[in-house]
């Protein structure tokens, strides 16, 4: 069975464990159904994301071009902290950046190896954590736009990193610490003008289940760009990482934008 179409992450739905799918133009594949069976990718070519040309991906999914002139990947994505449609100035297109902007977002703490501080819409919880492989997550404070929440993340990455360990996560290597214990330390740290926004009783903690039957002793990353074809069985899914038996792990993430044909063999 063959399947084809241009990546973009995966489609996640909560449960115990995880669920994923990868959604493609004209199908859609519960990429749990293949652990423990070999599948093989191949890469065909780039479908840019924003402008669906063929196009070499530059960052995100998104060609050259797109991605200095969509506001789907302005540095406020990256850097809340940047956020300015709450002021009703524009970055790249005032109507798009409000919608998502000026709405309300979750400062969090997540543990996928280390404790991480991280910002996401709302709307996107737990969505965010599970793309990210996170073990278990907490909520910190919910503010009404981005750049709150932005410059709360700036405050926190002082005392907490804001990456991931990839390798860590993968491999399991994850520290032993109870982030509900770990929030109460969290209110000195924050900016002034959100701690009024600090509610001791938000304590939405979510644990996360991911369907891996191996951990890697080594991880080596798939680059389709330099390996266009590789096969091998599925063996875990954590994060937007698919997981195989020799210790290869493919971010899906890091190729969106990337047209793949995927055969189950």
């Amino acid at each position: 069975m063959q399947y084809q179409g241009t990546l973009s992450k995966m489609e996640t739905e909560f449960g115990n464990p995880i669920q994923y799918y990868l959604v493609f133009e004209t199908s859609f594949l519960n990429v749990n159904q293949l652990l423990n069976k070999k599948i093989e990718i191949n890469f065909e070519g780039y479908q840019c994301l924003n402008c669906k040309k063929n196009k070499k991906i530059y960052r995100q999914g998104f060609c050259y071009d797109c991605f200095y002139s969509s506001p789907a990947v302005g540095d406020w994505i990256m850097r809340p902290e940047l956020s300015t449609a709450h002021l009703g100035i524009a970055d790249r297109d005032l109507d798009y950046e409000t919608r998502v902007q000026v709405q309300p977002h979750i400062v969090y703490l997540a543990l996928s190896s280390e404790v991480k501080v991280g910002v996401t819409r709302k709307t996107q919880v737990p969505t965010r954590w599970i793309d990210q492989g996170a073990c278990q997550a907490v909520s910190i404070l919910e503010v009404p736009n981005r750049y709150l929440a932005g410059i709360t993340e700036v405050e926190l990455k002082k005392h907490y990193t804001d990456k991931t360990n990839w390798r860590k996560m993968l491999q399991n290597d994850v520290l032993d610490l109870d982030l509900l214990i770990e929030k109460t330390k969290i209110f000195d740290f924050l900016p002034e003008e959100v701690k009024p926004y600090f509610n001791a009783d938000l304590d939405e903690h979510v644990v996360l289940h991911y369907p891996v039957l191996q951990r890697p002793a080594k991880v080596t990353g798939l680059n389709l760009d330099k390996s266009p074809h590789y096969g091998g069985k599925l063996v875990g899914i954590q994060g937007q990482y698919l997981i195989f038996e020799d210790g290869t792990v493919f971010n899906i993430r890091s190729f969106k934008g990337y047209i793949v044909s995927i055969a189950i063999v």
